[in-house]
């Protein structure tokens, strides 16, 4: 995923580490803006937008807590990762709390919260991807109209889906030819990702291409360990003429 141009609000009060965090940020292709306690760090998000923020729990004059509590009212959708000495269960249950997206003990390995912030705007990205309010997507010969949950194929009485199937098949005609993240599906479909869903969406997805079957233009791909392609072939001139 391109990281450039992506702006983090950096919130930490040991400046030797907020400015070799920054620096290796900055060498990782991010803007980032480094902020030395709670309330210079809100004062500096009300001035400009960023895509997300990193907060140090313990600080002077406001701490990462009520900082996020206040971020929250501003924007309740920016990722928030904490940094913190602390690893008690009860203070990270407090940073989930106050709507932290991911936590950090420190010391902590640079490259883990490289990883975690990409995951994070990754998932951010896909989600706004399959929040469209589009309704309707033709898929080779198949016509889905996601409202009433009918998929047709050709001149054919259409199949009535069900709920899950018509959410799974819309999320797939989304990402045609694209992969479709797994993780995705299972946390904005089924809520979870755990075994038993993932099981669940496995279920689900060879009933989809039983009803695809008819097309054979049309196949749904698995792609180990990271989800599923909606693949939608282009027929040949000849055979699209025929018919």
């Amino acid at each position: 995923m391109e990281t450039e141009n992506k702006k983090i609000l950096l919130v930490e009060d040991d400046p030797n580490f907020g400015s070799i965090l920054k620096d290796y940020l900055i060498l990782n292709d991010f803007q980032v803006t480094l902020a030395k306690n709670g309330m210079e760090g809100f004062e500096k998000f009300k001035k400009e937008p960023f895509d997300l923020c990193i907060l140090d729990v313990m600080m002077p004059y406001k701490d990462g807590y009520t900082l996020a509590k206040e971020i929250r009212e501003k924007n309740k959708d920016i990722p928030i990762i904490f940094l913190t000495a602390k690893s008690m269960k009860e203070d990270v249950l407090k940073g989930y709390k106050v709507g932290a997206d991911d936590y950090l003990n420190k010391p902590f390995d640079s490259e883990v919260l490289l990883m975690k912030i990409k995951a994070i705007l990754q998932r951010q990205a896909t989600e706004v991807k399959t929040d469209v309010a589009k309704f309707e997507f033709e898929i080779g010969d198949f016509h889905l109209n996601s409202k009433l949950r009918f998929l047709t194929y050709k001149q054919e009485e259409p199949v009535k889906l069900s709920p899950k199937e018509n959410e799974l098949l819309k999320m797939l005609a989304v990402y045609e030819n694209d992969l479709m993240p797994r993780e995705l599906a299972l946390t904005k479909i089924w809520r979870d990702d755990n075994y038993f869903t993932s099981r669940s969406m496995d279920v689900y997805i060879a009933k989809l291409r039983k009803y695809l079957k008819p097309d054979e233009n049309v196949e749904i791909l698995n792609i180990h360990g990271e989800g599923f392609r909606l693949v939608v072939k282009n027929k040949p001139k000849a055979a699209a003429a025929a018919e």
